[in-house]
Parts: C-alpha cells; sequence; structure tokens
C-alpha cells in the first residue's frame, strides 16, 4: 500500500464521482493530454480511454506502479519544472491533472505562458482558484486574475470537498478551467501588474508612482484615490499601454 507524501502535496482523488465529472468537463479537442502528477492514476485511466496522454511524476515509487499499471502511457519520471523549457512538448496539448498545491500556481502560470498548452483543465485549493477567476471588485481580485483573464477565458466549474481525497486534506478544491484565447504573455504587463499591486491596500496612485513617477489616475479618467482591486483587466492594459 503506497502511502501519501506530504513532501509532494500528494493528495489522491478516489471519487469516482468527481472523476468522472472533471472527464466530461474536458475540452472537446483531439490534443494530446498532459497529466501532472497522476498519483496513484485513478484519473489517468479515466484520461487514456479519450486521448493520447503524456504524464509527469517526481514520485519514484508511483512511477514503477504506473509503469506496470498502464504499459501505453508515455510516464516522464521526475521534476516537471525541470522538463519544462520554453514549452514543455512540441505539439498542442491540454493540460488535465489534479495538481499540488505548493506548485499549482506556478504549474498554471507556466502553461498560460506556454505556447503549446491550450486548455488548462485543473484541480487546486479554492482559494486559489477563487483568486485565478476572480472579477474586479472582488476581495480576493489581484495580478493573478488579470493576467489569467489577459490570455484566457477562466470558468471555475465545480467544488470538490475534502472526503473525496484520500488523505483528505484540510481545504476545499476547485476545478478551474483556462480557455486561451492568445498565444503572447505579456511578461512586461506582467511586471507592471506587480508594481500596480505592490500593496493592495494603498491607492493605485500611491502603487505606480514608485515607478512612474508622473503617473496620475485622473488623468485617465480614474479617481485620485482608486486602489487596484477596483479596476478591470483592460483599462490596467489601456494604463500599462500608455505608461509604458
Amino acid at each position: 500500500m503506497i502511502k501519501a507524501k506530504k513532501k509532494f502535496g500528494q493528495n489522491f482523488l478516489k471519487d469516482k464521482h468527481y472523476l468522472e465529472k472533471i472527464v466530461q468537463a474536458m475540452p472537446k479537442t483531439d490534443n494530446m493530454v498532459i497529466e501532472i502528477g497522476p498519483g496513484l492514476g485513478d484519473l489517468t485511466e479515466k484520461l487514456l480511454e479519450k486521448r493520447r496522454v503524456t504524464a509527469y511524476e517526481i514520485d519514484k515509487d508511483l512511477c514503477e506502479i504506473l509503469k506496470k499499471k498502464f504499459p501505453n502511457l508515455n510516464l516522464k519520471c521526475g521534476d516537471v519544472l525541470e522538463f519544462w523549457q520554453e514549452t514543455l512538448e512540441n505539439e498542442k496539448y491540454d493540460l488535465i491533472a489534479n495538481l499540488p498545491y505548493y506548485i499549482a500556481t506556478n504549474i498554471i502560470l507556466k502553461a498560460l505562458k506556454d505556447k503549446n498548452a491550450k486548455n488548462i483543465l485543473v484541480l487546486i485549493q479554492k482559494e486559489v482558484a477563487d483568486k485565478f477567476s476572480a472579477k474586479a471588485g472582488d476581495k480576493n481580485y489581484s495580478s493573478l486574475a488579470i493576467l489569467a483573464q489577459s490570455v484566457a477565458k477562466v470558468k471555475k466549474l465545480f467544488d470538490i470537498p475534502p472526503g473525496a481525497f484520500v488523505p483528505a486534506p484540510k481545504v476545499t478544491s476547485s476545478v478551474i478551467l483556462f480557455e486561451k484565447f492568445e498565444n503572447s504573455f505579456d511578461e512586461e504587463f506582467a511586471k507592471f501588474l506587480k508594481v500596480a499591486f505592490a500593496n493592495p491596500r494603498k491607492t493605485l496612485k500611491k502603487n505606480l508612482s514608485a515607478k512612474y513617477k508622473n503617473f496620475n489616475p485622473e488623468d485617465f479618467g480614474l479617481a485620485k484615490n482608486i486602489r487596484p482591486h477596483q479596476i478591470d483587466g483592460s483599462t490596467f492594459f489601456q494604463l500599462f499601454s500608455n505608461v509604458r
């Protein structure tokens, strides 16, 4: 019996109802599927019934199990971040995975930047899913939401309770879908947003003035005391286009 390893953030989704819901939510494409952290292979088994799958597993013990269980699986053992250069694969792919919480945000951002990643359907911590799908004015609205929504249509699909996993995590999980419509992830825009949200409690003027000395939100028809979380993504892009 394989026990989950805390250092790899392992929580195996075992509930067949939710596994089937994830499969039903898969984008209707012919792209190959990338699965990161297949674990014991419960989702992998269902994915292989639908598409070609390449899986990345960091746990050597689980790799041995997966090799025996799925001889037709293209399995790569090791840290996916060490495999990832400009793109993870040399063809179009959809990322479909139950991502370890500790690495989920990093993986999603890499896939959003990856020109070959077309859709991202992942199970992550609810708190993180809420940040990616937040709208202007929401308390958890941040640069993450703006960046994601600048290159993809973002939809939080459904939540999954802790009891659906072995072992049960301490938090609720969510399944979220990113349908990319743009391949040019703007690194300069990302840096601009980092400055704009440097201190979310401060005004936009206070944050941006640290780098853009003469920035005045009133020049763009915005209130003098407006805060970053009150501004939508398209307005942020207009600000960026003007001040850069």
